[in-house]
Parts: C-alpha cells; sequence; structure tokens
C-alpha cells in the first residue's frame, strides 16, 4: 500500500538519477511473496506512481528477479529502503550487480509508517 514512505524514497531516488523507472509489483506476485491480496489493485496502484512528478516510467514488477530487470531496462543504478540492507537478497544482487557496474544505493526507511501498519490500523477500524 503506497505510503509517504515510498514517497520520500522516489523523491530522493530522482534527485540521484535522469530518467527515474518505477517497478510496481502486480497483484500476483504481491499474493506469491506476501500472501495477501492487496487492498488496491495493480492498475490503480500503476496510475498513482505515474501520476507522481518525480517518476519518469512505470514498469510491471512481476518476478522479484531485480537482475533480470537490468537485463531488460540496462539501469546504472537501484534505490531501495534501507530495511533491504544486508538483507540475503540484497547482498546477493549487490555481488550480482557489481560485475555489471550497477550500484545500490539505500534511503533512510521512513520511521512510523509501513504498509503492514496502514493494513492494521484499517482491520481495526472495520
Amino acid at each position: 500500500m503506497f505510503h509517504i514512505g515510498h514517497l520520500n524514497i522516489l523523491h530522493r531516488a530522482k534527485q540521484h538519477c535522469d530518467y527515474l523507472i518505477v517497478g510496481v509489483s502486480t497483484d500476483e506476485l504481491c499474493q506469491s511473496y506476501k500472501h495477501k491480496k492487496p487492498i488496491v489493485p495493480y492498475e490503480e496502484r500503476k496510475s498513482i506512481v505515474e501520476a507522481i512528478r518525480f517518476v519518469d516510467e512505470v514498469v510491471p514488477q512481476i518476478d522479484r528477479d531485480k537482475f533480470g530487470a537490468w537485463k531488460k531496462l540496462k539501469f546504472d543504478v537501484m534505490f531501495v529502503g534501507d530495511d533491504w540492507k544486508n538483507s540475503t537478497l540484497f547482498n546477493e544482487l549487490e555481488t550480482q550487480f557489481q560485475k555489471v557496474g550497477v550500484s545500490i544505493q539505500y534511503f533512510p526507511y521512513t520511521q512510523g509508517t509501513s504498509s503492514s501498519e496502514l493494513r492494521e490500523k484499517l482491520n481495526k477500524i472495520e
């Protein structure tokens, strides 16, 4: 679920690149690894992200294969929240990306907000 932390990452990312491509996870991908149906459907989430002035292009994220995404899009920097730093997934990616000249830039996690927290609050309202 899109929140201020996502907006902060997009804003910071655009400050460090000329052309910002954003992957939006498809509903199927969200369900496959989060085991939850997204509250906001993919097409609506995509439209929201496309409307953000920092974003130049939105692509569907159909899997979690970031190296495969690089093969298609040929980016030179990947931006991600620092909550992923030192995770097994991103440690492996850093090694893979180093070999092809791609860096990963981590931005500070926005404290006090997350999609999970928003979902919990919404569940309490119901």
